[in-house]
């Protein structure tokens, strides 16, 4: 009998991970079956516990019960810690193991698929949410020069970024914080959008010349055709664009080696992804 694992959310019908996923277990000969779970919203544990009474190996989580998923985590990878947030569920021996991916996947794609290092860059983060704590930690491990984060609300960025001031230091990484009017005169070497803006298809308030020369903009949303963001960055002036698409087949990859202890390659999925969805 094949290994099952799913992923929980909802909605839940639009989700690539079934797709991903059956992809990876054929080119790694991997033994498993992947299937999509609605979960109703206030019953996530309730699902999450009959998947594993009829022999769940493990499942992804997405919107809206990422933050469910933490506290439902017996146990937690530090990164799932620091992120706030589980994405990636592990059952094993009657307990929960939470882990979090989404950094490791969006590092993976800017580092490894796009060839942009990250050290000793100076990095521009937008947004405060969810989606930005997840990345903190991993982005930092890079090792940048600096970490910006700025959000509508600068009190909720300065509160994200105190939190990981430690972390920050460990890692020898200015952090700091603000608005969005803050960084006008400032250029970065990165910025990454982590807010909603692009799925509302609402701008940002982006001072002008805040893409240094060769900088690359980056969107964690995806769609057919350019963002909003990805828009905004192209006529400002950055160098390189790039949208979430990559992160999302290497969190997926993260998470299946979390699980399977094989990493799949993603070039041929995400040029396959691309094809289907237009992005």
């Amino acid at each position: 009998m094949s290994d099952l694992y799913a992923v929980f959310g909802n909605p839940v019908a639009h989700s690539k991970s079934p797709l991903i996923h059956a992809a990876f277990a054929a080119a790694t000969g991997q033994d498993l079956t992947y299937e999509a779970r609605l979960a109703p919203v206030d019953g996530f544990a309730r699902a999450v516990a009959d998947f594993v009474a009829v022999g769940g190996k493990g499942a992804n989580v997405t919107v809206p019960f990422k933050e469910e998923a933490f506290r439902l985590s017996g146990s937690l990878s530090e990164r799932a810690a620091r992120a706030g947030a589980v994405n990636t569920l592990v059952f094993r021996d009657g307990a929960i193991f939470g882990d979090n991916t989404d950094g490791a996947g969006l590092v993976r794609d800017i580092t490894h698929n796009l060839g942009f290092s990250l050290a000793g860059k100076h990095i521009l983060l937008l947004g405060a949410g969810g989606a930005a704590r997840g990345v903190i930690a991993p982005l930092l491990g890079e090792r940048p020069a600096a970490l910006r984060i700025v959000n509508r609300s600068a009190g909720k960025a300065t509160d994200l970024a105190a939190a990981f001031s430690d972390l920050a230091a460990e890692q020898g990484v200015a952090i700091d914080a603000g608005s969005f009017e803050a960084t006008a005169g400032q250029a970065f070497d990165v910025v990454i959008n982590a807010t909603s803006a692009s799925l509302s298809g609402s701008g940002l308030p982006l001072p002008a010349a805040i893409f240094a020369p060769g900088s690359l903009a980056y969107d964690m949303m995806y769609g057919k055709g350019e963002t909003p963001f990805l828009g905004q960055a192209r006529a400002q002036g950055a160098a390189h664009l790039a949208d979430g698409l990559g992160m999302l087949a290497e969190q997926a990859a993260e998470a299946f080696f979390v699980w399977r202890g094989l990493r799949p390659q993603t070039a041929t999925l995400l040029a396959e992804l691309r094809r289907t969805t237009g992005a």
